[in-house]
């Protein structure tokens, strides 16, 4: 166990690596840098002023809105791209860079904001927001994490008791009804529900009843808002909370579902349950003693995984309708804009936790299942 492991982990480095080589060289062929964003961004302003002057904005007034080689020089200074292409790729992931040249060396080397790069976690700064990469990052996480974590337990805990029940009333009335209305469910994008949920539920107009809030996770910002108590604070989080998350929720409950009734039925069958029966256990202790024990095997090893990503998880489309400002409306802007720290930093911390994800998964199944062993497979 401890060899498979030490190998895992040692096996990480070089796929990070990979991941990030990957990213970083077709950044270098995207069209739309940094610079072209600065320069469309001031080109644009004078079209606007054009069309609002009648043509009081010339050519000459285009040029100078243009930068000139000095203000190129420096702003590329500022974002590195002044730098050789070996230069740029080794400090994305490592590089020796002091902040205070009047401290000793020695003082300076062992200074953790001397150095810069992926493996010290340190990710820079955003091209556009003037902020560090993992601050902004941070500041995102609780909208995305509250989606994450919440839509976790209630999507586990609901369909694993709704698949038991579909495996005990096989083929009943009960088990066709959810089965109708867990496939409507998947079948109707997230997406597609909130635009629902806002045009006959939000705070337009035209809505049939007002019940969804007009933006954020909360309603700070409202008059008397610091006054409210914690309960009132709290309910009014749920309430900011509820459409969103039914919509992140819906379309995940067919899948779990299913493979919770499958892995029991399949169980259902096997001669150990017969063996059981046969002794005189009643169906209860059958059930829960046994098959359940087995058949939760394939749910229960995917919880690491499933845990890590909930922190990081994201739509953006539920976060664009719903006006929340989390990490998937993050990435989408770094995208758009080429805030290449913002895109870097998110990739590698999403890898990194993905492949962490794995290697708790794989290791769940020993903890779980002791018939499985990573040296007998070895051997």
């Amino acid at each position: 166990m401890s060899s498979y492991i030490i190998r895992r982990l040692l096996l990480m480095f070089p796929t990070l690596v990979g991941i990030i080589t990957l990213t970083f060289i077709v950044i270098q062929y995207v069209p739309g840098g940094p610079m072209d964003q600065i320069q469309s961004l001031l080109k644009g302003h004078a079209g606007v002023m054009t069309e609002a002057g009648g043509g009081a904005v010339g050519k000459q007034d285009l040029k100078q809105r243009e930068l000139d080689p000095a203000q190129m020089e420096q702003l590329k200074k500022i974002y590195h791209l002044d730098r050789p292409l070996w230069e740029r790729y080794l400090r994305t992931f490592i590089w020796y860079s002091p902040k205070d040249h009047s401290l000793p060396f020695l003082e300076n080397f062992f200074r953790h904001d001397s150095w810069d790069g992926f493996l010290v976690f340190q990710f820079g700064d955003s091209f556009y927001r003037n902020r560090s990469v993992l601050e902004l990052i941070v500041e995102k996480l609780p909208v995305s994490a509250s989606l994450g974590v919440i839509s976790f337990f209630l999507t586990y805990s609901v369909c694993i008791l709704l698949g038991i029940g579909k495996a005990v009333w096989n083929d009943s009335r009960f088990d066709t009804a959810t089965s109708v209305i867990v496939l409507i469910g998947y079948s109707i994008p997230g997406f597609v529900l909130a635009i629902l949920l806002i045009v006959f539920l939000g705070p337009g107009d035209g809505a049939i009843a007002h019940w969804i809030p007009l933006s954020g996770l909360t309603s700070a910002g409202s008059p008397g808002y610091e006054d409210w108590s914690d309960w009132r604070k709290f309910t009014d989080y749920l309430h900011h909370l509820a459409a969103p998350l039914f919509c992140y929720v819906l379309g995940g409950f067919a899948t779990l579902t299913m493979l919770t009734k499958n892995a029991i039925l399949e169980e259902m069958r096997k001669q150990y349950v017969i063996t059981a029966r046969a002794k005189g256990l009643t169906e209860k202790k059958v059930l829960f003693k046994h098959i359940l024990k087995n058949a939760l095997i394939p749910l229960v090893t995917g919880f690491p995984i499933a845990f890590l990503a909930m922190f990081f998880s994201g739509s953006l489309l539920i976060e664009q309708i719903f006006t929340l400002d989390g990490l998937g409306l993050l990435g989408y802007q770094a995208v758009i804009q080429r805030d290449y720290p913002i895109v870097m930093g998110s990739l590698f911390l999403f890898s990194l936790m993905s492949l962490v994800g794995q290697l708790l998964t794989d290791l769940s199944y020993v903890l779980i299942d002791r018939r499985i062993s990573f040296d007998e497979a070895q051997g």
